[in-house]
């Protein structure tokens, strides 16, 4: 029963927070179709849910397959069941609120036209990144599953060295992440694992192959799980039996590129800022063609979020952030490397949850 009355706490503060942002947008209500945004406010995931909140109450709408675990799970929401006999648009008619904002980013041009042309009393204004700006500041539960994803992210890469090999091909390093995150609680990988190996190290988000892992080789291994939801985001490249000096020197680069970041960042820092802790340590050494993408992004429910740590990025990093924080060299045709930990922004600097060796590992 503790366990649920601080879920209900939780998630009743976050609706809370959404609604003063509907005061502030002067809206009567907001319709949620983004499915992290849904889990965050009601942590109910399902394939088929609609969420409207109003200035007073709080809507599920879902069909016959989730109502009784809806009813179940989600006390501060009134449940309404949805069918062929009656919609979300026959609610939304019923309900005459004059202003809703709706997510635009997540809408089907199709599921548009149905909400302007069939719910013709109400006018829908894009508020496209509401929620996501109140799910920027991780809560103490939301920080608390992220660590745990990271350390068992810590745990596959200790699992990982001591299987990889000569002539393992890159699909099976792969299956061998998936097959230990499933194994050990994970709900699933937080995106497909990158392991690419030799020349194919410099494609950031190359997937893997039946390329063996050759003597000389780096491997660049980009992986993630799912724990209660949150993601975690880890890369290591590792060398395989032996290590050229160019190779050494560019590795060493990107690490101390990294760790001046880590040292650097910090709440209150834009992220241009941040990014440029990093950028500048490889664009001083002759590399700065060869780092081509931001310095990091932010972590939660979506792999993928704000903030992003770029030279185009917007914003000011705060307290209780998450971001991951992964310079890359890139040498078209040699090789690649990056290294990747995930942080938690604060007003002194950062805590890493990644805690796996960065220093050259040769295999």
């Amino acid at each position: 029963m503790k366990n649920k009355s601080e879920q209900e706490k939780r998630i009743s503060y976050r609706i809370e927070k959404v609604r003063d942002a509907l005061t502030v947008q002067q809206l009567d209500g907001i319709w949620i179709t983004k499915k992290e945004n849904q889990i965050y406010l009601c942590d109910f995931p399902s394939s088929n849910c609609f969420l409207l909140l109003t200035k007073d109450k709080n809507y599920l709408l879902t069909d016959f397959r989730y109502i009784e675990a809806a009813k179940d799970s989600c006390p501060m929401y009134e449940i309404v069941l949805i069918n062929s006999e009656y919609s979300e648009i026959d609610f939304l008619k019923e309900m005459q609120l004059s202003v809703i904002g709706c997510e635009d980013d997540t809408l089907t041009v199709n599921s548009y036209r149905k909400l302007t042309n069939e719910v013709q009393h109400t006018k829908w204004q894009d508020c496209s990144g509401l929620v996501e700006q109140i799910r920027l500041i991780k809560d103490e539960y939301e920080l608390d599953a992220i660590k745990r994803a990271a350390a068992l992210t810590d745990d596959c890469f200790s699992h990982m060295l001591s299987v990889l090999k000569p002539h393992m091909t890159e699909k099976e390093a792969a299956l061998k992440i998936e097959f230990f995150f499933k194994k050990n609680g994970a709900m699933g990988l937080s995106f497909d694992s990158i392991c690419v190996s030799g020349i194919r190290s410099s494609l950031p988000h190359g997937v893997p192959t039946d390329k063996k892992l050759e003597v000389g080789d780096f491997l660049t291994m980009d992986f993630g799980c799912i724990l209660d939801g949150y993601c975690s985001d880890m890369t290591r490249t590792v060398a395989i039996g032996s290590v050229t000096p160019e190779q050494r020197q560019i590795y060493n680069l990107v690490l101390q590129a990294q760790k001046t970041a880590i040292e650097g960042l910090k709440a209150g820092m834009s992220c241009v800022e941040g990014d440029y802790l990093a950028r500048q340590v490889i664009i001083e050494a002759g590399y700065g063609d060869y780092f081509g993408h931001g310095l990091g992004h932010g972590v939660g429910l979506e792999i993928h979020e704000a903030p992003t740590l770029s030279p185009r990025g917007k914003g000011f990093l705060k307290e209780n952030m998450t971001v991951t924080i992964e310079p890359g060299i890139y040498l078209p045709q040699k090789f690649g490397i990056r290294i990747e930990d995930l942080a938690i922004i604060t007003s002194f600097g950062i805590i890493n949850t990644v805690h796996s060796e960065k220093e050259l590992i040769i295999i």
